[in-house]
């Protein structure tokens, strides 16, 4: 149960074809490779760019109540502006 013969194959082939057609199987595979080049290119762009600029000391747990404040902003139809958020704290005591 490991091997698939040529008639296995050609089986799998057919069910393939009859599932989705022989139009959509062309528009299928380019979008296929258009995904695999995507994904191939912003590996290597993720890769190159943390080459480039490790950190070198990990942030302080301090550093993150200093922070900006975030700003959510408003989706391109909506009406209002974009406003400041404040983050929840953590008042329980440890």
């Amino acid at each position: 149960m490991g091997r698939l013969g040529p008639t296995e194959i050609i089986l799998i082939l057919v069910v393939i074809i009859l599932l989705f057609g022989a139009k959509k199987l062309p528009d299928m595979a380019r979008s296929l490779g258009k995904s695999a080049r995507i994904l191939k290119s912003e590996a290597k762009a993720m890769k190159s760019d943390d080459q480039q600029s490790a950190p070198a000391d990990p942030p302080h747990a301090g550093q993150q109540d200093q922070a900006a404040p975030r700003t959510i902003q408003a989706a391109p139809g909506d009406v209002t502006s974009s406003r400041p958020v404040t983050e929840p704290t953590d008042t329980t005591k440890r």
